[in-house]
Formats: structure tokens, sequence, C-alpha cells
């Protein structure tokens, strides 16, 4: 299917839903973003809590892909991974990252990016043994981002952890497998506006404290 270039060119829509003034939002960037999570999830937003993170080598070449928020407090926003992954090695080798949460039903959307630490063992065991089993044992079963023949030898492995934690809803917590927090140094916050004037307000980090800009859209 074609898919026509003028059609595709005029794919477009007037945001009108709310405003975003500096002296609307809170001096603390956590505390408004919690707001705007909160406001997604009263909204219904499916998945608010999904998000594109952007991570690159150490040289430079950038990959996204979209993950779930896990957790987010002072320390910083937290998802969980296989470090074996893509993302796990690009984060490990350039420890940096940033993330996008995008609501379109609210016309919002955060941009957030910082340095990235791993979490704490025993904080991801914690997570990890709290997930379903059928999670505990897909994190086991795949060498995530390896190239593999073909699905059977993943089922395979599947059914062998099945079998072999037949008695048990916690697995224990793999090696290969944990969080990572990625703690902001810059916070945008992005409200929707007509004729794509939208209204931009970003917060840096400046020592102990944040600045807070409003930026052009």
């Amino acid at each position: 299917m074609n898919i026509d270039p003028e059609t595709l060119a005029n794919l477009r829509a007037d945001y009108r839903l709310e405003t975003l003034d500096s002296t609307q939002v809170n001096p603390d960037p956590l505390k408004q973003f919690t707001r705007w999570f909160d406001d997604a999830m009263q909204a219904g937003v499916p998945e608010p809590n999904a998000m594109t993170l952007a991570t690159a080598t150490p040289d430079g070449f950038p990959s996204a892909r979209i993950v779930l928020l896990k957790g987010f407090d002072e320390l910083g926003f937290t998802f969980y991974t296989n470090f074996g992954s893509q993302k796990g090695q690009e984060m490990d080798s350039n420890p940096r990252a940033a993330l996008v949460f995008c609501w379109l039903q609210l016309q919002r959307q955060v941009r957030i990016s910082g340095a990235v630490i791993r979490t704490p063992q025993a904080v991801a065991e914690r997570y990890f043994q709290s997930r379903p089993k059928g999670s505990q044992i897909g994190a086991w079963a795949s060498p995530q981002s390896s190239v593999i023949p073909d699905r059977s030898g993943l089922e395979a492995r599947v059914a062998s952890l099945q079998e072999q934690y037949a008695n048990q809803e916690q697995l224990p917590l793999p090696d290969f497998w944990g969080g990572y927090t990625v703690q902001p140094q810059v916070l945008e916050f992005w409200q929707g506006r007509s004729s794509r004037l939208h209204d931009r307000i970003r917060y840096r980090k400046a020592g102990e404290s944040w600045q807070l800009e409003r930026l052009a859209p």
C-alpha cells in the first residue's frame, strides 16, 4: 500500500486542551512529574508508564525503544532489563540516557536526560520476584537482543524452566538481569498549544537546586 505524500504531509492536530506557564508548575520537577503522571492515569491513558528510552554507544551511535517505568523518586527514574541487551550494554559503556513520555490524550510530553546507574541488587530482586511467574521465566529464558535461529529453542527453554520451577512462584534473580535508574539533569514539560506555539518549561539542575526556563516552541 502506498501512502500519498500529500496525505502524510497534511496529518496534523491542533492542540487546545491546556496551557503551561512557569507560574503553574511546581518548583520541584519530581512533584510536577507526579502531578502529570497522575493526570495521565486519571485520564485513562493506556500504559502511562510507557516511555521511549534513548541510549548511545561510546562513539555516539544512538538507539531507542519503548520500555516501562517501574519506579521514580528523588534518585531518578527506574526500569528493568537484561544487562546483555543492546540497551544494557550501551548504558554500561556510556552511562547516559534520555527518556520521553508521550501522553497524546492530554497533549503532553515529558523529556528527561541524565546519568545512568544500576539499581541495587536487593531492589532488583524484590521487583523481579513481584512479577508474574511467566515474566520471571521469560527473563530467564531470553538471551535478550541476541540472534536466535528460531522461536522453538526459546519455547523449549521456557518449558524446561516451567518444569524446573513448577512448585515455586518466585524464581531467583538472574545475575544478568536488573534495574537502571536515570538520574535527571534536565527535565522538560511540553504542553501542546494551537498553531504549534507549544508551551515548554525546562528544569535544569544547578547544584542542589533547579533552574526553570521557558523555551520557544
